[in-house]
């Protein structure tokens, strides 16, 4: 006669492959991508009006960031909805395409940082240290990726990880939200950080605990999981590092001279 702790124990188990069926993550994974989406909706929408009207107007490689990054959110959703409608080849062809789109995303986002901080490094109110937000989030998207390549033959740990790479870049989209209800930014690094974070950690959480609740925990997902935490926790510490804001200025200087 099974116990309540043998019950239970299933849902502590970190589990390396899945040992469902596969079908039974693809519902899971079109919610969180709607989360995703709810948020970057939300976020770029309430700040399109500031976005039409900033003077200066911001530089043209970040009309283009927003393509590259938008059609990745697109490219994603399609992904999603090819494995519900059970195009798994189509999905698998579709995925080696994102690969090298994910490549141009990772010069565009740098790119796009450093012209946005050089337009406004006149600005009193410049923050050249949010850079560390901006080279944590591409540097997690990467590495994340590359883990979700090489378990693409783990169907349970493959989703997961695909949708932990999109939650790496999700922030701009939900900070936005969190800005434009609370227009004056904190100056306290743990509120700033749920101010900035909140999103992403909202989506890990609500991933991890239906999860747990089925018994599905998966190693890579938890690994991955707590490295994009300690790396948000990393560059909320460098934004309210002196040293840290000083030396991105240079490189925005630096940027200036060189690049106009």
């Amino acid at each position: 006669m099974a116990t309540a702790a043998a019950i239970e124990k299933p849902r502590v188990t970190l589990h390396v492959r899945g040992t469902w069926s596969a079908r039974e993550d693809r519902v899971p994974s079109a919610v969180w991508l709607g989360v995703l989406w709810v948020g970057m909706i939300a976020g770029f929408g309430v700040d399109i009006p500031r976005y039409l009207h900033e003077k200066p107007p911001p530089p043209m490689v970040l009309h283009v960031h927003a393509a590259v990054f938008t059609m990745w959110m697109l490219l994603l959703t399609a992904q999603v909805l090819l494995v519900l409608r059970d195009r798994v080849a189509w999905h698998r062809r579709l995925g080696w395409f994102m690969a090298g789109w994910a490549c141009v995303m990772a010069v565009m986002g740098p790119w796009a940082a450093m012209a946005s901080q050089a337009t406004a490094i006149n600005d009193p109110s410049s923050e050249p240290q949010f850079l560390a937000v901006n080279i944590v989030s591409i540097a997690m998207f990467l590495g994340l990726l590359a883990r979700g390549i090489a378990l693409r033959k783990n169907p349970a740990a493959h989703k997961r990880m695909m949708i932990l790479t999109t939650v790496a870049i999700a922030d701009p989209g939900f900070a936005r939200f969190s800005g434009w209800l609370w227009p004056n930014e904190p100056h306290n690094a743990v509120v700033w950080f749920w101010y900035t974070f909140y999103g992403n950690v909202l989506l890990m959480t609500l991933m991890a605990g239906w999860d747990w609740w089925r018994g599905r925990l998966m190693r890579s997902f938890v690994v991955g999981a707590v490295g994009l935490v300690v790396s948000e926790v990393l560059a909320t510490l460098l934004y309210f590092w002196g040293p840290w804001k000083v030396l991105t200025h240079g490189l925005v200087v630096a940027w200036v001279k060189h690049f106009g």
